[in-house]
């Protein structure tokens, strides 16, 4: 008899459900495919009736692909979470647009979204970018035989994201009537109407008085020489309707800190490291921003926006060989006025190696190798920073 009971209740969970065809018709979210089902791993291909919900046209599941649901959405916000700093992995196809759900929509205050995004929180590298000359200056300031003033160094790191919010939001004022008429940048928060422009003053005013007070801790010289960066920030934005070269000025703008971390160690700069710093800064800019802005050259020539992409064209490896030759060289005369030990120049060989990596593999024709390439940079700053740091403490 027990047997008996054991065999009907084994084939009631064995028989088909509305929602195994349910899933099987939902598949296409997974894997794309042609038909609404898989018949060799469906245990009933009779269609089922979907839900309103689920009825999308079936061109729009190929921009889910390998995206992650998020549970109390409605499907057109299946995506994936994002923390990386990539640039943006929104993809569209037709009609239908997705972007990526990052840490600022999970765990941020609705009305607070907007100005996150708007400085950028939501993609770290360009303050990693901005902080790097920071710290190697910082660093190579630092008495040999001891660690950098973890003080100065958070401060620094703070200011970093302080200013390349800051310089978002400026890029993001001045460029609203072009961010509109660019894929990438269409969505940003004042293009996209968000943020009003009034609204983006007022954020950018709390952005610089908090900037301002990470720099009147700093002494007498370095006050005056990082308010003068003010300039440069302020007017880089200009800089791609009037030149094709707004990357090297942005180099000048993002490296300033080459400058002002020994002058907030020291009292003052001493070209003879300093300079040689600033330099590499800029040249090391030219490669990973020309690679960045090979993700957008189409759109520029659209909108008659410049930049060293398209002056470059299909010269650009040759030209970002010669600027990261330039850059390497820089660091090495740098540490030979500033007498760091070996360690330095080891970390500098593998930076080399970094460096030469991205230029070599980078694939210019494809917005995500671009930007892959352009992220990993981080790692180049890190390297330098491990090297001045090993070769202070083995002096």
């Amino acid at each position: 008899m027990a047997s008996l009971w054991l065999s009907r209740a084994s084939r009631r969970f064995l028989k088909p459900s509305p929602f195994s065809s349910l899933i099987c018709l939902s598949h296409p979210l997974f894997s794309i495919s042609s038909s609404p089902y898989n018949e060799k791993s469906c245990t009933n291909p009779r269609p089922v009736p979907i839900p309103n919900h689920f009825h999308i046209p079936l061109r729009s599941f190929e921009q889910y692909r390998g995206r992650k649901w998020i549970p109390g959405s409605s499907v057109g916000s299946f995506t994936h979470i994002s923390t990386s700093s990539s640039a943006s992995n929104a993809k569209s196809n037709g009609d239908c647009k997705v972007d990526d759900v990052s840490w600022i929509d999970l765990y941020l205050p609705r009305q607070a979204q907007p100005y996150a995004r708007l400085a950028r929180l939501n993609k770290p590298i360009g303050t990693w970018l901005l902080a790097w000359p920071c710290m190697w200056s910082i660093s190579l300031a630092t008495d040999p035989g001891h660690l950098p003033d973890f003080t100065m160094l958070t401060l620094f790191g703070c200011g970093a994201l302080f200013l390349r919010g800051a310089g978002c939001t400026i890029n993001d004022l001045l460029d609203r009537d072009i961010d509109t008429m660019v894929e990438r940048t269409k969505l940003r928060p004042i293009a996209s109407g968000l943020l009003t422009p009034f609204k983006g003053l007022c954020f950018l005013g709390v952005q610089l008085l908090l900037g301002l007070g990470i720099l009147i801790q700093l002494n007498n010289y370095s006050r005056i020489l990082g308010a003068s960066a003010l300039l440069l920030v302020f007017t880089y934005p200009l800089m791609k309707r009037f030149t094709f070269w707004p990357q090297a000025y942005l180099g000048l703008t993002f490296n300033w800190g080459a400058l002002l971390g020994w002058s907030a160690v020291q009292g003052s700069i001493d070209p003879a490291v300093v300079f040689p710093l600033y330099i590499s800064g800029v040249c090391w800019t030219l490669v990973y921003d020309t690679i960045y802005a090979h993700q957008d050259k189409e759109d520029d020539l659209k909108v008659g926006v410049k930049s060293t992409a398209l002056r470059f064209g299909d010269s650009t490896k040759k030209w970002i060989t010669g600027f990261g030759i330039a850059c390497i060289s820089s660091l090495a005369i740098c540490g030979l006025n500033a007498e760091i030990e070996w360690p330095y120049y080891a970390c500098l060989a593998a930076a080399s190696g970094q460096l030469a990596w991205q230029i070599w593999t980078v694939d210019l024709s494809s917005r995500i190798d671009c930007n892959k390439k352009f992220v990993s940079n981080k790692w180049f700053g890190a390297i330098i920073f491990s090297g001045i740091l090993l070769g202070r403490l083995s002096s």
